[in-house]
């Protein structure tokens, strides 16, 4: 399996543009937060911004806008009952799933998304779309690009491997059939590409283990698919950079929270943009 490390980064965070604007670097919806789970599409929200995202729209449950709002004025909020619809189609990348929970209310919003999402657009699932995913059989669109970001229990549900069973033969083997990259999320988590080479980290450790890590991964991803090339070797930098900053915060840390790592982002991707 390839080792993704920093050289890999390194090509993929490049230095702005002069004559660059906000919209250079990406529209990006981000959709969760509801029910008890308002804290999951913060971090993820949280995670797009300080990753570079130019424009970041948040469709959430009413009772979270004023704490985005407050933790995070770069970000548009929407509650789930206004006229969100009419974004999806200006959005470059849509994220959803971070806190979204598995209500019919939720099963219904990602039936939408799924289903009015162009060839044009780039789509991340995570978290508990995935749970709705796999119960529901749903079918993933054509897009311009899917990424799924599964632990290994959620993966399970998607891909039928109970996890003693998630070898990179019979994740490949998932892959293919599913026309999408998958990252499974574990210590040394793994990067699925269809007819591709798997690829994995060496990086990031228990220290990582808490509450809301996995809801800024893909924020992150989010984030960088917006604004660099849409394609495996920019999720790749994201999933490196996500626990390289925890590799390093770790140091003097004994736990890192996902907070922390998006307030790094900004100068870790400028020392790579310099190299």
């Amino acid at each position: 399996m390839n080792i993704i490390d920093q050289n890999l980064v390194a090509k993929v965070i490049t230095p702005r543009p002069i004559d660059s604007y906000k919209g250079t670097y990406g529209r990006i919806m981000l959709i969760g937060g509801f029910e008890h789970y308002h804290g999951a599409i913060i971090l993820a929200s949280k995670a797009a911004v300080y990753g570079g995202s130019g424009l970041v729209t948040v469709v959430t449950a009413p009772e979270t806008i004023t704490a985005l709002n407050t933790e995070l004025p770069e970000a548009m909020a929407l509650s789930y009952h206004d006229s969100y619809q009419d974004f999806i189609a200006t959005q470059d990348v849509i994220v959803i799933g971070p806190g979204l929970g598995t209500s019919l209310h939720a099963l219904t919003i990602l039936k939408e998304i799924l289903t009015s999402i162009s060839p044009n657009q780039t789509l991340i699932v995570d978290g508990s779309a995935l749970t709705l995913l796999a119960r529901h059989q749903l079918q993933l669109p054509t897009t311009k690009l899917t990424v799924l970001t599964p632990h290994q229990m959620e993966w399970q549900r998607v891909s039928g491997l109970k996890i003693i069973n998630q070898t990179p033969t019979n994740n490949q083997v998932i892959v293919d059939q599913l026309q999408a990259i998958v990252i499974v999320k574990k210590h040394h988590s793994e990067l699925y590409t269809p007819h591709a080479p798997a690829q994995k980290i060496i990086v990031g450790g228990p220290y990582q283990a808490t509450g809301g890590m996995g809801d800024t991964l893909a924020g992150l991803v989010g984030s960088f698919l917006g604004q660099f090339k849409p394609n495996a070797t920019t999720v790749a930098a994201a999933l490196y950079l996500h626990s390289a900053i925890a590799d390093e915060l770790a140091q003097q840390q004994y736990v890192v929270l996902p907070s922390q790592i998006s307030a790094q982002l900004p100068l870790f991707m400028a020392r790579f943009a310099q190299q």
